[in-house]
């Protein structure tokens, strides 16, 4: 967790037992997660943690740039720790998000001279799988 430590400390976090957890599973768990998924997954290892702590901790890495928050799930506030700027697909079937390496500015026009401080760069459709899966026969 020396790793963890450190980046928390570069954001500006004093890193706490929760802080430490909650980045930890951000940053090895690329599912990007709901609050409520990292709670679950943290509880048994952390029998004193609660579910405030958790979104307090999320609202607090966001504001300070050590996470994102990521808005393509209508029904769900997800949370990424992979900040470097980078697209999310999100499958209209099974709800999978995947990170999309994109060269973001390509998107941009020629003679844009502005300071670009957050991306939010959302695709949707069917993933590999879902798509795969309807273009098979039906017996």
């Amino acid at each position: 967790m020396e790793s963890t430590h450190q980046y928390l400390s570069e954001h500006g976090i004093r890193p706490s037992v929760q802080r430490l957890a909650v980045m930890h599973y951000l940053r090895n768990n690329r599912t990007h997660p709901t609050a409520d998924e990292i709670f679950a997954a943290l509880r048994k290892r952390i029998p004193t943690l609660s579910k405030t702590t958790v979104y307090n901790t999320l609202k607090l890495f966001v504001a300070r740039g050590a996470a994102i928050y990521i808005g393509i799930d209508e029904k769900n506030a997800r949370f990424d720790g992979h900040v470097e700027p980078h697209a999310h697909f999100r499958c209209k079937k099974c709800g999978k998000i995947i990170d999309l390496d994109v060269d973001i500015e390509k998107f941009l026009p020629e003679r844009f001279n502005g300071k670009i401080d957050e991306t939010y760069f959302y695709l949707k459709g069917l993933c590999e799988e879902c798509s795969f899966t309807l273009s098979l026969p039906r017996l």
